[in-house]
């Protein structure tokens, strides 16, 4: 679900306006513990009716899918494959924005095993795995195209000001890698869906829920790297990464609010991934803030080497993921939503206002929670917990 290229920050999480400031007085008291299991249905509380959705504009364009899907129906049926089937189908924007991807990502990574090529496409549609597959991936793809992805937008501008309006073209694709990501999020925002028929109805709308909270975020990032382009270069480094943490409230705003389980519509096996991986949170915090102050006291240097170890928390639900998902449901539900939407706006408020938070928690005896530290707030001209 990452929102751009591999090696490059995540700046999503500024837009043009600043909501008003927490007000003075906050809740005598915290809940003493955190409950054991969220409930399993989503919220349906998005922006009212017609207003919210004036604000999500979504074009579906399957034609890679379906171009595929016709190769496949000329190979059940024992015909030729005409050159011009694979023309059409190389033809697509689907087809010619994912290989584009693909050559910018091997480029990045110095990997040009990441390369998507024409050659390699006609083998993959010409696998007989992948005949197999057909029928249902025909099902599926119809299936998708009668759902209703104009909601998950809406679910999504809950967590966005009220100003931002979701523009994006959603590519229902089949492909070798069976990822879904949002590419190109600031200039010509793209959701890629692989085909999937295990995907539920629910599960897509949680997917493209996630996807376009990247694509809302990053239509008005300008403001915020205003705000840190005159930071020194180390601090300015480490408030862009802070962006990376958009996963984390992206997972919020696809679930809904911060008593849903933001993976009740996966699978099983996702389920258990994340809460294994939840249950590191507080050394994955820790982790991240080590990284921050080796970019900022000058141990990392240079973009590539901080770029590969900013990266490498991203993984499946890394701790871009979970870090992130954990301080943004703490603060909404310590200082409350338009709290969160103050911390979209500006990532660093989401780490000061996280730490407020778990001081309080950690005072009351309740739990230990990590802080981020001083230095890194300070740094990137944040405020410090003590402040």
């Amino acid at each position: 679900m990452r929102s751009v290229g591999l090696l490059r920050p995540v700046l999503v999480l500024a837009l043009a306006t600043v909501p008003a400031a927490l007000p003075a007085t906050v809740p005598a008291a915290l809940p003493a513990t955190v409950p054991a299991a969220l409930p399993a249905t989503v919220p349906a509380t998005v922006p009212a009716g017609a207003a919210a959705a004036a604000r999500v504009h979504l074009t579906v364009d399957a034609s890679e899918a379906e171009q595929v899907l016709a190769l496949l129906d000329l190979r059940a049926a024992g015909r030729p494959l005409p050159e011009a089937a694979w023309e059409r189908l190389f033809a697509t924007a689907p087809y010619r924005r994912l290989k584009l991807r693909q050559q910018q990502i091997a480029q990045q990574s110095n990997d040009p095993r990441r390369v998507l090529t024409d050659d390699a496409f006609r083998a993959f549609v010409l696998s007989d795995a992948l005949l197999g597959r057909a029928a249902a991936l025909r099902a599926t793809l119809r299936r998708w195209q009668a759902d209703d992805l104009q909601r998950a937008g809406e679910r999504a501008l809950r967590y966005l000001p009220r100003d931002v309006v979701i523009r994006a073209t959603v590519f229902p694709v089949i492909k070798p890698e069976g990822n879904s990501f949002v590419w190109e999020p600031s200039t010509d925002p793209a959701i890629f869906l692989a085909l999937d028929p295990a995907v539920s109805a629910a599960k897509l709308g949680n997917t493209v829920a996630h996807e376009l909270h990247h694509v809302g975020l990053a239509a008005a990032s300008a403001a915020y790297e205003r705000r840190i382009e005159l930071l020194p270069t180390p601090a300015r480094t480490v408030a862009e990464w802070l962006g990376a943490f958009g996963e984390g409230l992206a997972m919020l705003a696809a679930a809904g609010g911060p008593d849903v389980d933001p993976h009740a519509t996966s699978s099983a096996a996702d389920r258990t991934r994340w809460r294994a991986d939840m249950a590191h949170v507080d050394a994955d915090l820790e982790t991240v803030d080590a990284f921050f102050r080796d970019v900022l006291e000058g141990r990392l240097r240079g973009p590539d080497a901080i770029a590969a170890r900013a990266s490498s928390f991203f993984g499946v639900q890394g701790p871009w993921y979970t870090v992130g998902y954990r301080m943004a449901v703490l603060v909404e539900q310590r200082f409350g939503h338009d709290a969160v939407l103050e911390a979209v706006l500006d990532p660093r408020r989401l780490l000061e206002l996280y730490n407020r938070a778990a001081a309080e928690r950690n005072a009351q005896g309740h739990l230990h929670l990590p802080l981020w530290s001083d230095e890194v707030l300070e740094r990137v001209a944040a405020r410090p917990a003590s402040s």
